[in-house]
């Protein structure tokens, strides 16, 4: 009916109100199907047309099990399914796209099985602050993010970094994380408790341990952080604060700190956590590929 209304020379408006269908429809048919030498639309060339897109339609691809037992291997080290996807398509190994990373997960989940576990599901719970004093931000002379300077802004070069601090239950004790801005790279320290003393000898130690530069970091306005003065006097880096209440200015840390989630849970207890763990979760999370580094690894780019 489409080709011989075309024929008559009907425009697409009028032939979409004959068949019933939106205008769009027939212009994305004719668009597609007919023949590129004389623009005519013949009903048999376009069904040859359109099997022909299907038949190599990437949907109808089929994976082995050894391909998807890849991918299950990498879900497992808590990789997403757009980074296993961009990896391995990056290495030339496998191709297939992150949407049918995910349709084999929820088929897995249908037939019993565990790989969504692996996924990252973060369900955050938050409570209004009424009623109590909050000391952050009080804080004479530091300095504003708004003076940091513009290679830490724009990820121009290594060594600018954020800083924060994770919470466990059940105790006081907690880990403190350093991210480097450009690449990413993820340094994890165990704290015994959550206090500008801890804070300060453990960030100092990871610093001096670490292989790279330290140019400024980009705090919070957590109480710990209060003797950072300390940290500048025994380490060649100056501190910035973000603007209270602004987590956003700290994207880089905030994101971090959910995937450390993924090997810390809220609700988990860090009193038997070590050093040991840390270091462990820690280079997890900087081998995986990340999208914003061409699906290298923080590793990689680090040290190149």
């Amino acid at each position: 009916m489409l080709a011989a209304l075309r024929t008559q020379g009907f425009c697409a408006a009028e032939i979409a109100r004959q068949l019933g269908c939106h205008r769009s429809t027939v212009g994305r048919e004719l668009g597609r199907n007919c023949t590129p030498w004389d623009g005519r639309y013949r009903a048999f060339k376009a069904l040859e047309l359109s099997n022909g897109r299907r038949s190599r339609s990437r949907r109808n691809q089929q994976f082995s099990d050894q391909d998807l037992g890849k991918v299950g291997e990498l879900l497992a080290e808590r990789w997403s399914p757009e980074q296993i996807s961009g990896r391995l398509a990056r290495a030339a190994t496998l191709s297939i796209s992150h949407e049918t990373i995910y349709r084999h997960v929820w088929r897995d989940k249908k037939a019993g099985g565990t790989l969504y576990k692996h996924l990252r599901c973060a369900q955050k719970r938050r409570r209004k602050g009424y009623g109590h004093y909050d000391s952050r931000g009080r804080l004479a002379g530091k300095r504003h993010i708004s003076e940091r300077p513009a290679a830490a802004s724009n990820r121009g070069e290594l060594g600018h970094w954020e800083i924060d601090t994770v919470m466990g239950t059940g105790s006081k004790d907690c880990i403190v994380s350093l991210v480097e801005r450009k690449t990413g790279l993820l340094i994890i320290g165990k704290l015994a408790s959550r206090t500008t003393n801890a804070l300060n000898a453990r960030t100092v130690e990871l610093m001096n341990a670490h292989r790279g530069p330290f140019i400024t970091i980009t705090a919070d306005n957590g109480t710990e952080f209060h003797d950072y003065a300390s940290i500048e006097a025994r380490t060649e880096t100056t501190f910035y604060f973000a603007t209270p209440y602004h987590s956003w200015q700290r994207g880089t840390n905030e994101n971090t700190n959910g995937l450390i989630r993924q090997y810390l849970p809220r609700g988990t207890s860090m009193s038997q956590l070590t050093q040991r763990q840390c270091s462990r979760i820690a280079h997890c999370i900087n081998a995986r590929p990340r999208k914003r580094l061409g699906y290298r690894t923080p590793l990689e780019c680090f040290y190149e």
